[in-house]
């Protein structure tokens, strides 16, 4: 049955080709090339729908067209698919992408996840809807470590939805939260979409990767925010954990100190260390415990120190000060023709040589009329007075008051910090050893990979290659590294990879053969004619993102419709980076948003049979809200995603 549905739709896809074809050729005085253009997008998307691969969809339809505009020049024709496919891959901002997804499958082997989501559980446990803000953390966690958004719907499924489900949460709010919160790998960085979105409007992925790091966290916390107040509204969707599933277990020498779980541990630690304790507990050991109750203080001491330079620091080109020509060096004499240099304070200036030529003034240059200079004298009085001036200012310039956001941050760091030392009790204590093995390693390759990308120490084809090799030595840390897993790694990567870059090929095909027809100034007309405004056209555009999230992959409308709204941008004054941060928002709808839902399928596939689709779907709902609500946020307050590019590169 299925194998007949499949020839039933290429049948008819084919005859829609066939007939399209047919009524073009026979009514070519009555439609224009710009009209073919719009029925080579329909047809598209309605091949698409039907089930056809993307990217050969795009190049077959956009071959078809171009033949037709060429009048049948199958050489023209061909001459235009090599230029756009070489094009296309001669843009080395996608070599990126394969580094990237590399990294992800790596990561994804080294079996953390399972340790993470045990980690916050442990760390939440007394946050209303714990196991649900756990999942959300975790999945904005290891998304950003992958940015495969399958791979963590997947393995979250295996995971949390069978916990969740057996403390009694509700089946549709464990469903929401893991499929919402997989989802979060396509805006926060590093994202495969922002790479795509970069290459295809012309715009700085590094300015990308930093517009969407605020608006990610604040998606990722409007999704725990809610989940917490509806925690606390309906409890029996989401139950608190009971003491047992909320005790951890203390390892033999803490108990042998004597110590439980609710004793203070720095101020244990201490007093074991200077009075007498058990024989089993040695020195070495509870040395090492002080060593790790001290390394959270320690890096806020190394952290504070090190911004605290960085932003107090001028830079070195700002300290440059406009020198006349010449005045590098004043023992040395001018090149002929050159300007003479002015005397240094105190010195006298030699005459020139007897019988020295003066050199002519240039023909038709107006000579300055006599008086115009300063005396001598009143020149070498007001050089001394301006020199310490200078050289103080020069000083005063070398050091800057710390900014606002500076001493807000070191605030705030510092509270938790306190917090910390304050409650820190041996639960807590081996609860932050967990942390350290789980948590801490993936933050230090995330940190390690953006940060080199955001402050411009690395492109980010280099840092992707960063992040490839430190997510091979953390599979090889956690013994999880074999030659099964690099190829099966090597081959993903292959295949996914190969997908993104024939789709891109395609993508350059249909958007030449788009515009040979004059489809998109049709559109542009049309566009221009509504008379909107900035807010309307924004309003528009996000609308038509939203409502084709429904039927389409992002992929599928980053390559075929961003071509299409990037040139209308300048007209309306909307910044390509601003507007990239609206989609990259909206786009998650294509995972969230029936009937295709692909986050929606992955869950089913590792869900236990009584979990239904339409409890899925029911799950999704809210959190499409919450996006809304963060693309509303968004443009109130453009600010979110733009402080950081701001800030770090002055746009």
């Amino acid at each position: 049955m299925s194998m007949r549905k499949e020839l039933w739709f290429g049948f008819s896809i084919m005859g829609l080709v066939l007939l399209s074809i047919v009524w073009m050729l026979l009514g070519v005085d009555k439609i224009t090339h710009g009209h073919q253009g719009l029925l080579m997008l329909s047809l598209v998307v309605i091949a698409i729908m039907l089930g056809f691969p993307t990217a050969f969809t795009l190049m077959g339809m956009g071959m078809i067209f171009t033949w037709l505009a060429y009048d049948g020049d199958i050489r023209r024709t061909l001459d235009l698919m090599v230029q756009a496919a070489y094009k296309s891959m001669a843009n080395d901002v996608l070599i990126a992408i394969p580094l990237f997804v590399f990294m992800g499958y790596l990561v994804e082997r080294a079996n953390l996840i399972e340790k993470l989501f045990k980690s916050m559980h442990l760390a939440m446990a007394r946050v209303p809807g714990s196991l649900a803000v756990a999942t959300l953390v975790t999945c904005a966690i290891f998304a950003t470590a992958t940015g495969i958004v399958g791979a963590v719907v997947t393995l979250m499924g295996l995971l949390a939805l069978p916990a969740m489900l057996r403390a009694g949460y509700s089946t549709s709010m464990a469903a929401g939260a893991i499929t919402a919160g997989g989802c979060l790998g396509i805006l926060i960085p590093p994202s495969v979409l922002l790479i795509l979105y970069g290459a295809t409007a012309g715009v700085s992925v590094v300015q990308l990767y930093a517009g969407a790091f605020f608006p990610g966290l604040m998606l990722a916390g409007l999704y725990v925010v809610y989940v917490i107040i509806m925690a606390k509204i309906k409890p029996q969707w989401a139950p608190p954990l009971s003491a047992e599933e909320r005790r951890v277990d203390l390892p033999a020498p803490i108990r042998a100190l004597p110590a439980d779980a609710g004793n203070h541990a720095p101020r244990r630690l201490l007093q074991a260390l200077k009075g007498k304790r058990n024989a089993e507990v040695p020195t070495g050991y509870v040395l090492r415990q002080l060593a790790l109750v001290l390394l959270p203080g320690l890096l806020f001491v190394l952290l504070a120190a090190g911004t605290w330079r960085s932003v107090t620091t001028v830079q070195a080109e700002a300290q440059y000060d406009i020198q006349p020509i010449g005045a590098e060096s004043s023992s040395s004499a001018p090149a002929e023709g050159g300007l003479q240099e002015p005397p240094t304070d105190g010195a006298l200036q030699e005459p020139p040589a007897e019988g020295a030529l003066q050199e002519p003034p240039v023909e038709g240059a107006v000579q300055e009329p006599p008086g115009a200079e300063p005396p001598p004298a009143a020149a070498a009085a007001a050089e001394p007075a301006s020199a310490p001036a200078a050289t103080a200012e020069a000083a005063a310039a070398e050091r800057k008051p710390a900014p606002t956001w500076w001493w807000v941050g070191f605030a705030v760091l510092g509270a938790l910090v306190a917090v910390f030392y304050l409650f820190l009790s041996f639960a807590r204590l081996e609860i932050f050893k967990m942390l350290l093995a789980s948590f801490f390693p993936l933050v230090v390759l995330i940190l390690s990979v953006l940060g080199s990308i955001v402050f411009g120490l690395t492109t980010p084809t280099e840092a992707a290659a960063m992040g490839s090799l430190g997510g091979f030595l953390l599979a090889a840390a956690y013994r999880r590294l074999s030659m099964d897993v690099v190829k099966e790694s090597v081959y993903l990567t292959a295949k996914t990879s190969a997908m993104v870059c024939w789709l891109f090929v395609g993508s350059a095909i249909f958007s030449a053969a788009f515009a040979l027809l004059g489809g998109q100034e049709l559109i542009e007309k049309w566009v221009l004619s509504m008379n909107l405004s900035k807010v309307e056209f924004l309003v528009l555009s996000q609308i038509v993102i939203f409502l084709l999230g429904w039927p389409l992959e992002w992929t599928e409308i980053i390559v075929i419709f961003m071509p299409i709204f990037i040139p209308l941008l300048d007209h309306f004054g909307v910044d390509p980076l601003f507007f990239g941060l609206l989609v990259a928002l909206n786009l998650q709808t294509a995972f969230l948003s029936p009937p295709v839902a692909m986050s929606a399928f992955y869950l089913k596939g590792v869900a236990p049979p009584h979990v239904t689709l339409n409890q899925i779907f029911a799950g999704m709902i809210p959190f499409m809200g919450i996006q809304i609500l963060a693309i509303f946020l968004l443009y109130q307050w453009p600010g979110i995603g733009l402080w950081l590019p701001q800030t770090l590169y002055g746009r």
